[in-house]
C-alpha cells in the first residue's frame, strides 16, 4: 500500500486519479484552493485520508501549502496535477510553473514524482528571459513545457526518485470541457499506474509518457543548459532552491 499526495485534486483528473488510487487501496491526501473546495473534495472521495488547502496562484500560499503537506509525514508518491488552462499569464505562471517547482523542493523527497503536462507543451517556448520581465508573454503551452523541464532537471538531479511526465490527453473535465474527444478512464488511469505499480515500465526516470506509452516530447526540455538556468531563476523568483 502507498500514500499519494495530489495537488488540484478537488475535482477532474485529480480527482479521478484519487479515487481510482483508494479504489486500489492506497492511502491518499486532497489537495483544494480553498477550505470550501477541500470539503467538496473530501464529500466527493469519501475514504481519502485528509485534505490540505492553499492557493498555487500564491507563492507564500504555496511555500505554506508544502509545510502542511510535510505535517503529515512522508509520501511514496506525489502527483503534480494542478492547473489552469483559460487564465491570464500572471494566474498560469505561479499555477503552472512556480507551484509544481516550489512543492518539488519543499515537500519531503518521495519515492516516486508525477507531473502532468500536455500535448500542447509541444507547441511552448521556454521563454526564460520573460520569467523577470514580461510574465504577460508565457502561455499555457509554455508552462507545460517548463512541467517538463522541471521533471527532467528533477530526474538528473535526484537518481533515487523515479520523476516523470505525461500528456494525459483531451480528455472531457471541467478543463478540456464537454465536447473533449479524449477517454477520460486513459486521462487519469498513467499517473495512478506511474505512482504506485511495480511493472519495470513504470518504475524509470526522466520520460515522457502518453497512456501508459513512453512518447516524443518537445526536444528544448533535454537541454541541460535550460534546465539549469530554469531552476536558478524559479529559485530567484520563489526564493525556494531545489535540495542536493
Amino acid at each position: 500500500m502507498s500514500r499519494i499526495f495530489i495537488t488540484g485534486s478537488a475535482d477532474g483528473l485529480g480527482q479521478l486519479a484519487a479515487k481510482a488510487l483508494m479504489g486500489q487501496g492506497h492511502k491518499v491526501v486532497l489537495h483544494a484552493r480553498s477550505e470550501k473546495r477541500g470539503q467538496e473534495a473530501l464529500d466527493k472521495a469519501a475514504g481519502a485520508e485528509n485534505v490540505v488547502t492553499g492557493d498555487l496562484s500564491n507563492i507564500e500560499e504555496t511555500i505554506e501549502l508544502a509545510s502542511k503537506v510535510n505535517a503529515l509525514g512522508t509520501f511514496d508518491a506525489v502527483i503534480h496535477n494542478a492547473a489552469l488552462y483559460q487564465a491570464p499569464p500572471e494566474q498560469l505562471f505561479p499555477v503552472n510553473t512556480l507551484a509544481p517547482y516550489i512543492l518539488t523542493c519543499l515537500v519531503q523527497k518521495p519515492k516516486r514524482l508525477i507531473y502532468l503536462s500536455s500535448d500542447m507543451h509541444e507547441s511552448g517556448r521556454s521563454k526564460l528571459e520573460s520569467f523577470k520581465t514580461a510574465i504577460s508573454r508565457i502561455t499555457y503551452s509554455d508552462t507545460k513545457l517548463h512541467v517538463v523541464m522541471l521533471c527532467k532537471a528533477v530526474a538528473r538531479h535526484w537518481r533515487t526518485v523515479y520523476a516523470n511526465a505525461l500528456n494525459p490527453g483531451w480528455v472531457p473535465t471541467k478543463m478540456g470541457g464537454r465536447g473533449a474527444p479524449g477517454d477520460l478512464e486513459k486521462g487519469y488511469e498513467t499517473q495512478v499506474w506511474l505512482a504506485v505499480s511495480n511493472d519495470e515500465k513504470a518504475k524509470v526516470s526522466g520520460r515522457f509518457f502518453y497512456h501508459r506509452k513512453e512518447m516524443r516530447y518537445n526536444p528544448e526540455a533535454d537541454d541541460v543548459l535550460l534546465q539549469e538556468r530554469f531552476l536558478s531563476l524559479c529559485e530567484e523568483t520563489t526564493g525556494v532552491s531545489l535540495p542536493a
